[in-house]
Parts: C-alpha cells; sequence; structure tokens
C-alpha cells in the first residue's frame, strides 16, 4: 500500500512529524497520530534498550565461566548471575508486553482501558506505556486480588 512503513513489523501511517521535544497533552484529541507515534517510538526504544540489555548479558555470562577457586567469592559470583538472569527474565516478559502494546496501537485499541473501555491518563501511559487499565480499575484490580490473596 502506497505512503505505509512498517518497523520491526509494526505498521506505520504517512510518517508522522513529531518534534524531538514533543509529549502528549490533554487539551488534543486522545490517540491521535501524533500520540499513537510518540507511544510508538517510545515503546521501540524501550524495547531495544531491553533486547541490548539482554544481549549483554549473554556475552557477560558467556565470559564469565571461569574457575574460582575461593568459595565465597564463588557464591558470590553465582548469586550475582542469578540476580542477572531473574532480571533479565523480567526484561524478557516486558519486551512481551511491549509487544502486545504496539499491537494494540496497530489495532487502535491502545490508551483505553481493557475493563472499562475509560481513556487511560496521558500521565499513566507516558510512565507506563504498557499499561492496560486506567489508574482506577487497576487500583481496583489490585484490591481484590489482596484480599483473595489473604484467604
Amino acid at each position: 500500500m502506497p505512503g505505509l512503513k512498517t518497523v520491526e513489523g509494526h505498521k506505520m501511517k504517512q510518517e508522522v512529524f513529531l518534534p524531538d521535544d514533543y509529549s502528549p497533552a490533554e487539551d488534543e484529541p486522545f490517540m491521535n497520530d501524533k500520540q499513537l507515534e510518540y507511544f510508538r517510538r517510545k515503546l521501540l526504544t524501550w524495547k531495544s534498550e531491553l533486547l541490548a540489555g539482554s544481549r549483554d548479558t549473554i556475552e557477560g555470562l558467556q565470559d564469565g565461566t571461569r574457575n574460582i577457586p575461593d568459595v565465597a567469592d564463588r557464591a558470590s559470583e553465582e548469586t550475582d548471575r542469578a540476580l542477572e538472569l531473574r532480571t533479565r527474565d523480567r526484561a524478557r516478559k516486558l519486551v512481551g508486553k511491549i509487544d502486545a502494546a504496539l499491537r494494540r496501537i496497530d489495532e487502535g485499541e491502545f490508551g483505553y482501558c481493557s475493563v472499562t473501555g475509560d481513556q487511560i491518563s496521558l500521565k499513566r501511559l507516558d510512565a507506563r506505556p504498557i499499561a492496560t487499565m486506567s489508574l482506577e480499575a487497576q487500583e481496583k484490580h489490585e484490591r481484590r486480588e489482596k484480599v483473595h490473596r489473604d484467604d
């Protein structure tokens, strides 16, 4: 289709000009082309940073397989590796959530609460662009979880 570009498999409309200092504002139409492009770029940047960190971890783990004679030093190194692997597992899960958010942008569902259908505040989306619920719905969900967890 003429005029459409793709970035990492995600459809983009006609190139949207986005000033470097742009940030979404409440006084513009919700999820207009500029806002969608802003969040798309933010998500893609975050994803590439996470993937770069994963590559660094893999290289570090491959380089770090050395024989450490001191038991305490070896235990400390093993603890560091376990922590790093746990951090990378969280990053892997985040990449999945970022991909889901990018799909929601492509499908026109980004920025709307999956529970109520209401708009998610721009402040919340800017702080956590993978959010799928409004702050109110998220708080209600967490209260319900806490009640059931205590049972």
